[in-house]
């Protein structure tokens, strides 16, 4: 199966965008925990994310608050399911790690709701920057904290919050 790919601007930086041709499969930022860089054998085509980089530029606009495109994310059952329950936080609000563990059926698995979250491969859409640590703290986040902080502030302020500036 080929992997498309393409780059695209954001506040936030950079963006690598990947598919299979029918769905998303990742969102990266640069110099993100577990992201990746291009590949050999990914072939470059922007005509591929048309929507998505539209829908991406509508969200950083303010303009849009819930994504709707074919998304197939890599990744175990378990972390499946965290991914999906990420979706469900709405825009503009936060879930502690424990809120998240609780929702999917026991306290304990907070640990691992974290590192599920850490590897979610489509970042922004599947909106991983909406956990926190259960005292309202921001906890790690791959594309940074200081990322995780502009988004958070873009959807309080429902999209007038500025560039976000590289450190």
């Amino acid at each position: 199966m080929t992997t498309f790919y393409c780059h695209t601007p954001s506040p936030i930086g950079e963006l690598l965008l990947t598919g299979d041709g029918t769905s998303l499969t990742r969102i990266y930022m640069r110099k993100q925990k577990y992201g990746c860089d291009v590949k050999p054998g990914w072939e470059q085509d922007e005509s591929q994310f048309g929507e998505a980089r539209r829908q991406l530029d509508a969200y950083f606009a303010g303009d849009l608050k819930q994504f709707d495109l074919p998304l197939a994310p890599a990744g175990t059952e378990f972390q499946q399911s965290v991914w999906r329950a990420l979706v469900e936080i709405p825009y503009g609000e936060t879930r502690s790690y424990g809120e998240l563990a609780r929702q999917l059926g026991s306290p304990k698995l907070n640990r691992a709701v974290g590192t599920a979250n850490g590897r979610n491969p489509i970042s922004i859409i599947i909106p991983c920057h909406r956990v926190i640590g259960a005292d309202g703290s921001l906890t790690g986040y791959g594309g940074g904290v200081e990322r995780k902080r502009w988004l958070l502030a873009h959807e309080a302020s429902n999209g007038e919050y500025g560039q976000f500036e590289l450190f």
